[in-house]
């Protein structure tokens, strides 16, 4: 039986060291501190979800209510954060992206065409797999992302 594992620790960095890297790109690009930009870093850092900007906006004014966040700095501070690699997305096509923290111990995702909901998995004989063909192959991998797509459990059940 494989060992496939959907409980696994999160974050491989502490909040302070991301937060202190995060400062740093935001100097790198001429960009100031601002609490709204860390308000958005420290929602995805304590969010076990996958977030679209707008849910991401919304949790920010749900929590906070009195930080006014405009949707165009969510925008913006997503963008900066995935070209940075602090955050990876997975594409939705139509219906967009949802963002996930970049500091997380590697795992995959199943994704449900129909309600949308996100697992993620390890899955160590996959990893193993995966280093023997590119070994095979004479090719350096750097990096890499799987997306299986299909329709979950409970909407199977439906």
């Amino acid at each position: 039986m494989p060992n496939i594992s959907t409980n696994f620790e999160n974050r491989t960095i502490k909040y302070e060291d991301l937060l202190n890297d995060f400062k740093q790109l935001l100097k790198e690009n001429s960009l100031k501190f601002t609490i709204q930009r860390e308000v958005i870093l420290e929602t995805l850092y304590n969010s076990d979800e996958h977030l679209t900007p707008e849910s991401l906006h919304h949790l920010i004014q749900e929590r906070q209510p009195d930080l006014k966040t405009g949707i165009a700095t969510v925008y913006r501070t997503l963008a900066l954060l995935e070209e940075s690699n602090m955050v990876t997305s997975l594409s939705f096509g139509a219906q967009g992206k949802k963002y996930e923290l970049g500091a997380k111990e590697h795992h995959d995702h199943l994704i449900c065409t129909r309600c949308g909901t996100i697992t993620e998995f390890v899955d160590e004989e996959i990893e193993a797999r995966q280093h023997i063909i590119t070994d095979e192959l004479g090719f350096k991998m750097s990096d890499h992302s799987m997306q299986i797509y299909g329709i979950c459990k409970n909407c199977q059940n439906k």
